[in-house]
């Protein structure tokens, strides 16, 4: 296993459309997780951050957890084989060792600066012995006298080993000088024996290099001939038989690699877009590049059946339908919330926490104390505004003891006034100035399914009224279009006083009004625009107040 594939990062997310508790809790628990394991914890965010929790974040000096947008596993999160890159002019003999000794099928070419040049596999190695029968591939696929002198383990005795054997062809001086004459030609490459005048000979018919085997020693006269002409000249101790054998092994593998239509990964690729594309070709290895297109390492089909998809904590949601994208292909950890039990399916065993508290925060609050670790005043100061945020300041009917404990506790860990920082805080939360009517339909939303019926609330809490009446001109043609968007059954939108403690529900939908008007034993306003709203004394909790209301009354 790589060392980073065992330390893989685990990220700590809220649901999509976050408000203050999903981004803050994931801050502070991936924190805290970091504390408690030293390992990699990241906090991520599945949306936009709102107004509101801006503000917060500001306030404190903390940034905002890096978006999010899916978590589908990519080719990052698999276990890439680092098999190193090699030059274009290695010599197909030590790319074979190469590979005996990593065992792999497949060696990439990179150039000095890390791009991927072209790949060179077994199969071709073992095409260019079956295939060649010219003898003159060794010139035609410019071969360096380096990759001749290593391939026969030789010596160079006269010339450059940079030089480059690039005229003639490859032959065996076994006749008689006499005969020689008729088939050597300039620039050829010989191998021979120790026999003087065959050497003389190879020399004088201007061959480009002689080769002389079994360790042969070579005279001076050779060698100055040699000089003088311009012929390179080497020993190998292997015979004239197993040198003619090895000396097509020091081809360059750029002779014989694949440069064109090379199929290569990004790191950033979705396993399940390349699955498809692996599948349909033969070869067995596929190079992975980096976002610069440099070469990273190769991965084979095998790699993608042991996939192991991205790490997830999701804290303040546990339904399918509020979570991030790509999240089935994900391996979830751990959930810590305090809503309703959803729909998360999860492959393994996980560690849940789920208790009927305000705010995910006050749990994330509860298991730093409960784990002894001290909590800093920026820590304090996030856990205390997503209790503020929650909790509406301790007004929403979900609001518990321990709510209120832990956020008074955090106040002065953070030295916040909490009256006059949660009204600062709302005021920016509602400043709707400037914004599209999707923005703010958005801006706290989340999707349900109860049975086959499929419906969407939205929530804006408000100090204001006058702006809260604005808003229902506005809110109700959206709606339909966004029901519509969403093929939901129905969609709601809340309109929430935070001082008078009311709230005015915009519905849209078939029959959606009356259900609520049922369920809540509500007033219906009459005619015009009014046919669409419901008022609702009492009610600021979408979780404790109309989500149980609708759910009961779809049941019914």
């Amino acid at each position: 296993m790589g060392e980073n594939y065992k330390n893989r990062k685990t990220i700590v997310i809220g649901h999509k459309n976050p408000d203050t508790d999903s981004i803050c809790s994931a801050i502070c628990y991936a924190n805290l997780k970091r504390v408690l394991t030293g390992e990699d914890y990241q906090p991520g965010r599945a949306g936009h951050v709102n107004e509101e929790t801006q503000f917060v974040l500001h306030y404190f000096g903390i940034e905002a957890p890096e978006l999010v947008e899916n978590v589908k596993t990519q080719v990052r999160d698999i276990e890439i084989r680092k098999t190193k890159g090699v030059k274009k002019n290695l010599s197909l003999k030590k790319a074979w060792n190469l590979m005996q000794e990593a065992n792999v099928v497949t060696i990439p070419a990179v150039t000095d600066d890390g791009m991927l040049e072209g790949l060179i596999t077994v199969g071709d190695i073992a095409r260019s012995y079956m295939n060649v029968y010219d003898s003159s591939i060794l010139s035609k696929a410019n071969t360096q006298y380096e990759n001749i002198v290593e391939t026969l383990e030789g010596a160079m005795v006269v010339g450059g080993k940079n030089e480059y054997f690039n005229h003639g062809k490859v032959l065996i001086a076994a006749a008689n000088p006499d005969m020689m004459e008729y088939y050597i030609s300039k620039g050829d490459l010989v191998i021979l024996g120790n026999r003087y005048e065959s050497q003389l000979c190879a020399i004088e018919m201007e061959a480009a290099c002689i080769i002389v085997c079994e360790g042969a020693a070579v005279s001076m006269t050779i060698k100055k001939l040699a000089q003088e002409r311009g012929c390179t000249v080497m020993t190998t101790p292997y015979d004239t038989y197993t040198a003619a054998r090895l000396v097509n092994q020091s081809i360059p593998i750029s002779y014989f690699m694949t440069t064109e239509g090379l199929i290569s990964f990004e790191e950033e690729d979705y396993i399940d877009d390349i699955k498809d594309v692996m599948a349909s070709k033969r070869h067995r290895d596929f190079p992975i590049l980096d976002k610069d297109g440099k070469y990273m390492g190769m991965i084979s089909r095998r790699n993608l059946l042991g996939a192991k998809g991205k790490r997830l904590i999701l804290v303040d949601h546990n339904e399918k339908t509020q979570a991030v994208e790509g999240m089935a292909s994900a391996e979830i950890l751990e959930i810590i919330d305090h809503h309703r039990l959803g729909t998360v399916e999860t492959i393994a065993p996980v560690f849940f926490r789920n208790q009927p508290v305000g705010c995910t925060a006050t749990i994330v609050y509860q298991m730093y104390q409960e784990n002894k670790v001290k909590i800093e005043p920026k820590i304090a100061g996030l856990l205390c505004s997503a209790i503020i945020s929650d909790t509406l300041l301790f007004r929403s009917p979900t609001c518990t003891e321990s709510d209120k404990q832990a956020a008074l506790t955090l106040s002065d860990i953070a030295g916040i006034q909490v009256e006059k920082y949660a009204s600062s805080m709302f005021a920016a939360g509602s400043n709707l100035k400037g914004k599209t009517d999707a923005e703010i339909f958005y801006q706290d939303f989340k999707k349900f399914m109860v049975g086959k019926v499929s419906f969407g609330v939205g929530q804006i809490s408000s100090l204001n009224a006058k702006e809260l009446e604005e808003l229902k001109g506005r809110m109700l043609p959206y709606m339909k279009k966004a029901r519509e968007e969403h093929g939901m059954d129905m969609m709601f939108f809340m309109l929430t006083n935070i001082l008078t403690e009311s709230t005015e529900l915009l519905c849209e939908g078939q029959g959606a009004k009356q259900m609520i008007a049922v369920a809540f034993r509500a007033e219906e306003e009459e005619s015009g625009a009014e046919d669409h709203i419901v008022s609702l004394p009492g009610v600021v909790s979408r979780k404790k107040q109309l989500i149980p209301g609708i759910m009961l009354a779809v049941q019914e």
